[in-house]
């Protein structure tokens, strides 16, 4: 029985080992198949947005056209804070992340009784509002140039420097930390009772409520807890870049988030990551080649969207390949 038990759970997670094994190793064979180390960070980073973005679409069925709102307000957290406060890059991630958990907060207090299509375009509505605050900002922000003039700062920890300024694959391997930790994060609230409880509520949300369930706080932490994973992933991507502009708050930014969730299988964990992945190594390709990228990418979703509803990750298991 416990050598069953031993196998089970081996075929059950060989999919994360080689996923892992892929993400560690990454750095090293990018540029043998045509990539670079800033576009394998992109794709950690982007992936952790992806799957924060799926914490609450796929796990508690509510979508939100406003999480790209949370991450540029985590991007533009550390940006200010490194160029106009302390040049700390611990500092401004922490900045950034409470700013942009805290707008989410009293934002998902107006909005948690809202559903469907009316959420969907709250979010997108608010969502704007920030985006036109950095917009015109321009004494602060930059506005539509960009917040520039800062850069990433070496970490300090202890008597250990790491140096994430100037070393490409120092700074990935930081990233990667970072994701692996808040996907542990999601991983343990998913599993908890509190995780069960939101699919509850995704499955049926009448149900839960006559069991006593408090559907609206339980949707309100949910999109918080979202909410600060995606303004880490913004703190990142502003790193990566050393810079960030109001694009980075702009709906279409949360439109990526969402197709990159639906490619890879956004009622998975690890699909939201590979849907990343897909789309970031395909608009990078593409729009080396052209500059209407966007059609070649939307095709790619339709397509998915048409024949493939479960996403890449749903067609691999379907077929017995993960």
């Amino acid at each position: 029985m416990k050598s069953r038990t031993a196998v089970n759970w081996v075929r059950h997670n060989i999919p994360a080992v080689l996923l892992w094994i892929v993400l560690l190793t990454m750095p090293f064979w990018m540029k043998a198949v045509g990539g670079y180390t800033e576009l394998a960070t992109r794709v950690v980073v982007l992936g952790l947005a992806a799957m924060a973005l799926n914490f609450l679409l796929g796990y508690t069925g509510t979508l939100s056209f406003g999480h790209a709102a949370y991450f540029g307000i985590g991007a533009y957290g550390v940006g200010l804070t490194i160029k106009y406060l302390v040049p700390s890059t611990a500092l401004g991630m922490l900045v950034g992340m409470i700013s942009g958990t805290l707008a989410a907060a009293l934002i998902g207090a107006l909005i948690v009784r809202l559903r469907g299509v009316y959420f969907a375009m709250v979010t997108i509505a608010f969502g704007q509002v920030f985006y036109f605050i950095a917009f015109r900002w321009n004494s602060v922000t930059g506005g539509d140039d960009g917040l520039n003039g800062w850069q990433r700062q070496a970490l300090k920890l202890g008597s250990t420097t790491l140096d994430i300024q100037t070393h490409d694959k120092t700074f990935y391997y930081f990233a990667l930390t970072c994701f692996a930790l808040s996907a542990l994060a999601m991983a343990l609230l998913l599993k908890s009772p509190f995780g069960r409880t939101l699919v509850a509520i995704r499955e049926n949300e009448r149900r839960a409520r006559f069991l006593g369930i408090d559907v609206e706080r339980h949707l309100w932490l949910s999109f918080v807890i979202s909410c600060a994973f995606v303004s880490l992933a913004g703190t990142l991507y502003a790193l990566l870049n050393n810079f960030t502009d109001p694009r980075a708050l702009r709906w279409d930014m949360s439109g990526n988030f969402v197709i990159m969730a639906v490619l890879g299988g956004m009622r998975s964990f690890w699909g939201p990551l590979i849907g990343a992945a897909i789309f970031v190594v395909l608009q990078d390709y593409v729009s080396s080649v052209t500059q209407n990228w966007m059609s070649v990418v939307g095709l790619v979703f339709v397509l998915v969207v048409l024949f493939f509803p479960r996403g890449v990750l749903g067609l691999l298991r379907g077929r017995g390949k993960l």
